[in-house]
């Protein structure tokens, strides 16, 4: 009879090892290596991230506990120098590339947005990542703090990161997002991008509107206009306003002269009123309060990365370190995300997570664990022989 693999070896049968392969090549990442190359950094680093290992030597004791079944994952060898070498040395850009990779392997299986209209929807926010200066000199925050920033385009089918980018706390948002070509990629015709204040920039917002862009975002306090007309009668009682508009500030009106809509919205829970701005003319102005509300859905995304991915304590100290565990944190959570829908687990992608950190290395079948719970896979796992006193 077969053995069954182990949980950790079904994970690694998920990734295009020949898309990994040619990023590799592309990178010259195994170059004067001799047997710690790229797929086995991509290993060590997936086994710390569902094992919720923090230090180099609690990889290099727990992998070493389970040395039998290194066969299984396609294991050579670890040693805390080699990997700390390859943490500094080898391009993070191997696994930024494998992200992406994997993300089109994601959207095949995922489900829509829950809202009625078909364009793709995202959110686009960052968030802060402390770090100690002494540690992390590059990434000088203030003058005794340092931080990186992580910016994320959030995808509302299937709550996937679609895109990030890291850059020094100081970074300011806007800037990101003018500057960075692969997030004009992403944002295709007819996509309705949710952003906050800081992202008002009518120039690159009007550069998305030429581009068939729609964005969502809250209207500025300083922001000079004039109405033009009422966009449609107001046939809810939560909406204030639905009105056009034009810029008519001095250099606004320069960045952005076409029309714009403001709608006014009263939150019925907590009675507080919003404008929001748009230059989406076709949907309900209630749907254009839902799209900016259903931004929350991103800071829960950063909170669960925070809690669940190892992104706040790094095994290196170099940029290229902490960009390297970044992004195979991410490429975790999209194998979290794949599993889940292509299986249509019932439960949430935190009990996910959880189970498969639980029976990494157990010789269990990953379709298996999926109907056990915490308290039944413990009767799952391989049985530990007792050891003899005489």
């Amino acid at each position: 009879m077969a053995q069954v693999n182990t949980i950790m070896s079904e994970l690694l049968s998920l990734f295009p090892r020949y898309e990994f392969e040619k990023l590799e090549d592309r990178y010259n990442a195994n170059h004067y290596t001799k047997y710690f190359g790229g797929w086995q950094q991509l290993i060590v680093l997936l086994f710390a991230q569902a094992g919720r290992k923090d230090s180099l030597r609690d990889i290099e004791t727990s992998l070493s506990v389970h040395h039998s079944k290194w066969y299984h994952i396609g294991l050579q060898g670890i040693k805390r120098s080699t990997l700390s070498d390859a943490m500094s040395k080898r391009s993070y850009q191997i696994y930024e590339g494998l992200f992406y990779k994997l993300l089109e392997k994601c959207k095949s299986v995922t489900p829509k947005h829950s809202f009625r209209f078909k364009n793709d929807l995202y959110s686009l926010d960052s968030t802060t990542i402390d770090l100690c200066l002494s540690l992390f000199p590059w990434a000088r925050f203030r003058k005794r703090k340092g931080a990186i920033k992580l910016h994320y385009l959030y995808d509302h089918s299937g709550s996937l990161p679609s895109f990030m980018v890291m850059t020094d706390g100081k970074k300011h948002d806007v800037r990101v997002a003018r500057s960075e070509d692969k997030l004009d990629f992403a944002l295709l015709p007819d996509s309705i991008l949710s952003i906050d204040k800081a992202y008002i920039d009518y120039k690159w917002l009007y550069s998305l509107d030429q581009r068939g862009v729609y964005f969502v975002s809250r209207v500025k306090e300083n922001m000079k206009h004039e109405v033009t007309g009422q966009h449609k009668p107001l046939k809810h009682k939560q909406i204030i306003g639905d009105d056009l508009i034009k810029l008519t500030g001095f250099y606004t009106m320069k960045k952005y002269p076409d029309q714009l809509r403001i709608v006014g919205f009263v939150d019925p829970e907590t009675g507080k009123y919003y404008e929001f701005l748009t230059n989406n003319m076709d949907l309900a102005a209630t749907t254009i309060a839902k799209i900016y509300k259903s931004r929350w859905q991103i800071e829960l995304f950063f909170k669960w990365i925070k809690q669940n991915l190892k992104i706040k304590s790094f095994l290196g100290t170099s940029p290229n370190a902490v960009l390297t565990q970044v992004w195979v944190a991410m490429c975790y959570y999209l194998l979290l995300a794949y599993i889940k829908y292509q299986t249509k687990y019932k439960h949430t992608i935190t009990e996910l997570s959880r189970m498969i950190g639980e029976g990494l290395m157990n010789r269990i079948n990953l379709l298996d664990i999926l109907s056990l719970n915490v308290k039944t896979l413990n009767k799952a796992r391989e049985p530990i022989p007792q050891l003899a006193l005489f």
